[in-house]
């Protein structure tokens, strides 16, 4: 298979870090004494994590030398009743979908239906990004390493206001680039998701349907699904569970459909330790190869640099879906998912000693599963923990959202006084238009504001005035605390011209000009 020469200086590159690594790469074939102490405190630690209040359930599976050592599952699958997580109860996975689906692609590689190195243009001639080059250049492996150029937010706008998978990935053609192509990471769970839809493209079948034909059934997955319809056909399957006054509520529903390969796979311990088993043996599962090992290994390549690990301080880059990270005890494949309306997961896996985790929880923010996935190697590894890793994750998690909040509630606290009048709400009324948008409406409800937006007028958002021209909403349900403006520009005639939506403009795609009334 052609590899091109960046990819292998970087394989190159790769084996040499390898094998100049400390000696904990290298270290003593893992006792079996120390794995069955490990395992013990490890369920310690999990169980104290729920009786502590860290999340309402987890479920926990390892793997090592082929084997499932451990699978239990802890807490509620809802909080407030009693059903009990156990290692069959069903997660949404969130972004811990993008390794399970790398390993889709490489079962396509496999069988030579694809290259990692195909293009998307000869794959789906249709899609487009903002400049012709990189549209012309583009391929799956582009897509799965992050480095396309598409800002990491660009489509999940789009899907907050409901649109459907196609009409995301046709629009991101007018998302302008975060960076040149091939130059920068930039994380896209859209990018994604056109990396694996052009992938099974050729086989005439869905993503979905292939997901399933190449990797859930041949493995015996069979509360895999990336369908959010099977996820809510499952009886035992995990509520997402938000902070409310302290405590866990389960408050939101996400259906993650329109990016299914990048965040849409639900899935059980049990399910995912058959995929680390596949992963460990180098694509044999059971005795039988069911994908190539050279199609698999391209995915653990390091390709992307991120930086360091925030808490371990390893060096992490990016591979196609992996995180592959070179930390205190050598070389790790892995991945984190969350969605911010309630759910927490993670793979680590240590290919040299033939070991992996998987962790699904039912919250967000917390830390715990890479708290208990750290601990657990420390364990394994050194045979004590270092210190309190969820505490420190806890923390990264803890603050991702709170400052934001905070910043947008100290802009917003008070206007200046006295505050400037609005214009009659006829003045704003109307409809209004962008390519990316699409179209929105403002109307006057009540003696109020509204703005619709989405397919169908899909989400609607009550206006409060602030000041002058400036109107304000508090439009994500996982931060509801936190305001963002609608701007209008008002001209001569008393009818705004534009308006600008403050959350769709990050990627300063947010102004839509009035096309009607």
């Amino acid at each position: 298979m052609r590899l091109d020469r960046n990819l292998c200086h970087l394989r190159i590159w790769a084996f040499v870090l390898m094998a100049l690594w400390p000696p904990a790469l290298w270290a003593d074939p893992i006792s079996p004494e120390r794995m069955t102490t490990a395992l013990s405190k490890l369920e310690a630690l999990a169980q104290g994590a729920v009786e502590a209040g860290a999340v309402p359930g987890l479920a926990i599976a390892v793997v090592h030398d082929d084997q499932v050592i451990f699978l239990k599952g802890f807490g509620h699958r809802e909080a407030g009743k009693p059903e009990a997580v156990d290692a069959d109860t069903v997660f949404q996975i969130a972004s811990l979908s993008k390794p399970v689906s790398a390993t889709v692609v490489a079962a396509l590689v496999s069988d030579h239906v694809v290259s990692w190195d195909s293009r998307i243009a000869d794959l789906d001639p249709a899609f487009r990004l903002a400049d012709p080059y990189p549209t012309g250049q583009l391929t799956i492996r582009d897509l799965f390493s992050h480095r396309s150029g598409l800002p990491g937010t660009a489509g999940d706008d789009l899907e907050d206001i409901g649109y459907d998978r196609a009409t995301i990935l046709h629009r991101l053609r007018f998302v302008p680039p975060s960076s040149s192509f091939r130059a920068g990471y930039s994380y896209s769970n859209f990018g994604l998701t056109e990396g694996a839809v052009a992938a099974a493209l050729p086989t005439g079948k869905s993503w979905e349907e292939i997901a399933e034909e190449k990797l859930y059934r041949p493995l015996g997955m069979a509360s895999t699904s990336s369908r959010h319809a099977d996820f809510l056909k499952r009886a035992n399957r995990a509520a997402l569970h938000i902070r409310v006054g302290g405590a866990w509520a389960a408050k939101i529903k996400r259906d993650p459909d329109a990016q299914a390969p990048a965040g849409g796979v639900s899935s059980t311990a049990r399910d995912l330790a058959q995929w680390v088993r596949l992963l460990l043996g180098d694509g044999v599962y059971a005795g039988k190869t069911v994908i190539a090992a050279d199609a698999l290994d391209q995915t653990h390549v390091p390709l992307m640099t991120r930086g360091r690990n925030p808490v371990s301080g390893g060096e992490s880059f990016y591979g196609l879906g992996w995180n592959v990270e070179f930390g205190r005890h050598g070389l790790s494949w892995g991945h984190a998912g969350a969605f911010s309306v309630g759910a927490r997961t993670l793979v680590t896996i240590f290919p040299k000693e033939k070991l992996g985790i998987v962790i699904l929880a039912n919250a967000f923010p917390t830390g715990v599963p890479e708290g208990l996935s750290d601990s657990f190697a420390d364990l394994v590894f050194d045979g004590s923990v270092g210190k309190d890793w969820i505490k420190a994750w806890d923390a990264i998690y803890a603050g991702m959202f709170g400052p934001v909040v905070e910043a947008a509630k100290a802009r917003y606290a008070a206007p200046q006084s006295p505050a400037r009048p609005a214009a009659p709400a006829s003045a704003y009324a109307g409809r209004y238009a962008n390519d990316f948008i699409g179209d929105a409406t403002v109307s006057g409800e009540g003696g109020g504001v509204v703005l619709t937006l989405g397919p169908g007028g899909a989400r609607s958002y009550p206006l409060r005035h602030y000041d002058g021209d400036l109107f304000l909403t508090n439009p994500d349900a996982e931060t509801p605390e936190r305001p963002t403006g609608v701007s209008f520009v008002v001209g001569p005639d008393g009818k705004a011209s534009s308006m600008t939506v403050e959350f769709l403009d990050d990627n300063h795609l947010g102004t839509l000009r009035r096309v009607g009334d």
